[in-house]
């Protein structure tokens, strides 16, 4: 049965996910998750000034991401990032066919409860699976960057941060007050 095909308009926002085929893991090293970043940068790139990343977080099997779209259906960017990633992915470890469980799932994100509770979801997914007891500890993620223990690159986190009057400590109660 055919997938039930995703609603897009401008400035729409999404809650991406890409799993592994079969629930395999998509990143077995350190690199693999620096080559995937490099490869969201490079698609970033690409599509100059047409989507914004809000949110992520790179798990061993699946990877979330909240992206805000601009004039260009959402496919286009996950299209170029998960082929991209595959093929370096299959060519590293000598593999061959598919990486990515199907297209990939998103769900449009149209109510502001919605906009903060996707942001704050994918920061906690290291924290639910028993990664780290901390998202800060999650390397993997954009949390650090959103709480400003690091550099922000690749996200825009303007958006959610709007919602406490830009008060990073705010944005951290939040999403740890359900810890």
């Amino acid at each position: 049965m055919a997938k039930k095909k995703l609603i897009w308009y401008p400035n729409a926002m999404y809650h991406v996910t890409s799993r592994g085929n079969r629930r395999s893991n998509i990143f077995k090293e350190e690199e693999d998750y620096l080559v995937y970043l490099e490869n969201l940068k490079e698609a970033l790139e690409y599509y100059k000034n047409i989507y914004e990343v809000i949110s992520y977080t790179l798990m061993t099997n699946h990877v979330h991401l909240q992206i805000k779209t601009k004039d260009k259906h959402i496919w286009y960017l996950i299209s170029r990032i998960n082929k991209s990633y595959a093929r370096n992915f299959n060519n590293k470890y000598n593999y061959v066919g598919h990486l990515f469980q199907s297209r990939y799932n998103a769900e449009i994100i149209e109510k502001d409860e919605y906009v903060l509770e996707a942001s704050r979801y994918i920061h906690l997914n290291p924290v639910r699976a028993k990664m780290v007891e901390k998202p800060e500890d999650y390397r993997w993620s954009s949390y650090s960057m959103y709480i400003g223990k690091e550099e922000e690159k690749l996200i825009h986190n303007e958006i959610i941060l709007s919602y406490f009057k830009g008060n990073r400590d705010l944005y951290k109660q939040y999403v740890e007050s359900v810890l």
